[in-house]
């Protein structure tokens, strides 16, 4: 399909008149089209098809319809009904009330050529620029962020089964790639063990023995099936199958060849965390996390808006990231998006997961965004006043390169490391005669060493997150902070209504999509609200019983 780019025509007469008169104060989809006539261009999407071929449906239609499919949360076969049906679908795209509409896999090859393109932001960012040309938006202001995890459209497996479902994946597809020659390479018994999903038969249960004497099994035959493809009369086809890699990864992860050639289950300790493990060959980018307790397979969502009192609170960015990743990993790249559609705020509210010494400077130095969050308390013996000696306790001569201690004693040692995670960190040593002799030293420190040592953070970074917990005290930013909040609002709003929480594909790039999509349908209805004069939710509902309340909390 190629594109022959085409203005946008007006409503037709018939469509209009019956519109009209079915929704006389329209809808949320009429009043899109009426306020925003040009949201989507066929020139916006040039990118994604070729010049020569047959053409192709408007991809400004498909991208409106695409809006309306996720605004309303439907899938793509009711979505197509929709714009075969629904008069005010019509009115919005222009059509006849006897357009016969098309496919509903066209807007599966729609999202493709999107995700193609690498152009997931495209709805997102021709949204937001339009709201930004009619004033609805503006930069350096304030925003806020939080993340909320996405459950995988696969579920996770148990160790046998996923051994097993991992090696009968590969079989399946070495059968179509070479399936003369895996006739000729598979075992009888492989078609008892793995011509059913692992799911669909009891696999051996009760006692440790009998689970570990199956998963030899599996992984002998699945180090035999290995073997063979690496013979030199193995196909080329059958070495390029994708799910070939992740069979080597499950087999090593979980198996030790000894030096005479055998299997060994490994236990659980020689094992890799469970977050960086393979839970699923048919979804391998989705990874089991905790967080508070809570416990998921699949991904992490993070979502930023805005939150003027006086304007409409609208999403500037979505991103999906994987599951176990922390989320201050998120936030260098979340600044460079929104630096790109030039709608950095000035101040951002985040939790403490997004905020960090080296994060509290890289925003400011490079982004000139004041990052608004707490910051993780100091260690247990700070905290017990006067019971020990903290980094606080210490006075840090920068220019001399020294410390001194609470006893008045000056360091000896001062040198910059790097520590296990590769950041920069001030490594102070005191003097061995000093520290051994002290009699405050059961107060200073614990280790048996005859010195104490310091780590601290460089010094923009030291001052920086020194002023970030002591404006944690302060009432008024306590009360700015509160702004904060808001976006569990806008969290639960798109896990109810549009469904973020659920991965409806399989894949990390699919499922950003999807949730940049949910985004976009947020955005529409939020904008249609504010176009109508309708007021914002209250920021926090509180019951008619406790309003009686005397003391007014």
């Amino acid at each position: 399909m190629s594109l022959k780019p085409s203005p946008i025509e007006a409503i037709p007469a018939e469509t209009e008149r019956v519109a009209r008169a079915a929704f006389p104060r329209g809808t949320t989809i009429t009043r899109l089209r009426d306020g925003f006539t040009e949201l989507y261009r066929d020139e916006d999407f040039a990118s994604l098809y070729p010049r020569r071929g047959q053409p192709g449906l408007a991809p400004w239609r498909l991208a409106l319809v695409t809006v309306f499919q996720f605004l309303e949360h439907l899938s793509d076969r009711q979505a197509a009904d929709a714009v075969r049906s629904r008069i005010d679908w019509k009115y919005a795209l222009g059509l006849e009330l006897t357009d016969p509409g098309f496919h509903f896999s066209v807007l599966t090859e729609f999202r493709d050529r999107l995700l193609k393109a690498e152009a997931e932001h495209l709805l997102l960012d021709r949204m937001l620029a339009h709201f930004k040309a009619r004033g609805l938006l503006k930069a350096r202001g304030r925003q806020r962020t939080d993340s909320t995890h996405v459950l995988a459209a696969v579920r996770d497996l148990r160790l046998l089964e996923l051994i097993t479902e991992t090696l009968r994946a590969t079989l399946n597809e070495l059968a179509v790639a070479a399936p003369e020659w895996l006739g000729e390479v598979a075992q009888p018994e492989w078609f008892e063990r793995y011509a059913r999903r692992a799911e669909d038969w009891r696999l051996p249960g009760g006692s440790r023995p009998k689970r570990e004497a199956y998963a030899q099994q599996v992984g002998a035959d699945g180090v035999r099936l290995l073997a063979a493809l690496d013979e030199p009369s193995a196909p080329p086809a059958a070495g390029q199958v994708p799910t070939l890699p992740l069979l080597r990864q499950v087999l090593w992860t979980y198996f030790d060849r000894g030096a005479d050639g055998t299997l060994r289950w490994r236990d659980g300790a020689e094992l890799p965390p469970v977050g960086e493990r393979i839970q699923t060959p048919y979804d391998p980018e989705m990874h089991y996390s905790t967080k508070r307790g809570m416990e998921w397979s699949g991904y992490k969502v993070h979502v930023t808006e805005t939150c003027e009192a006086t304007a409409v609170n609208l999403i500037t960015h979505v991103e999906t990231r994987p599951a176990m990743e922390p989320d201050m990993n998120a936030l260098a790249s979340i600044h460079a998006r929104l630096a790109q559609r030039e709608l950095l705020p000035d101040e951002h509210f985040v939790d403490s997961g997004y905020v960090n010494a080296e994060l509290l400077v890289s925003s400011q130095r490079d982004h000139g965004v004041s990052l608004q969050g707490p910051v993780r308390g100091l260690s247990a013996k700070a905290v017990k006043a006067e019971q020990g000696y903290d980094l606080p306790h210490f006075a840090i001569d920068w220019a001399r390169e020294q410390v001194t201690c609470p006893q008045g004693h000056v360091s000896v040692g001062w040198s910059t490391k790097s520590d296990t995670a590769g950041q920069t960190r001030i490594h102070v040593r005191f003097g061995r005669a000093d520290c051994g002799s002290c009699e405050a030293r059961p107060s200073c420190t614990t280790s048996k060493a005859a010195r104490r040592t310091l780590f601290f953070h460089p010094r923009e970074q030291y001052e920086a997150l020194n002023a970030a917990r002591a404006r944690m005290h302060d009432p008024e930013w306590k009360q700015r902070y509160r702004v904060r909040a808001g976006v569990e609002g806008t969290l639960s709003q798109g896990v109810r209504a549009f469904g973020m929480r659920r991965s409806r594909y399989i894949g990390m790039a699919k499922t950003g999509l999807q949730q940049v999509l949910a985004a976009v349908g947020i955005n529409t209805a939020r904008v249609v609200a504010w176009l109508d004069d309708r007021p914002k939710r209250a920021a926090t509902r509180i019951s008619r019983f406790a309003r009686l309340n005397p003391r007014g909390t």
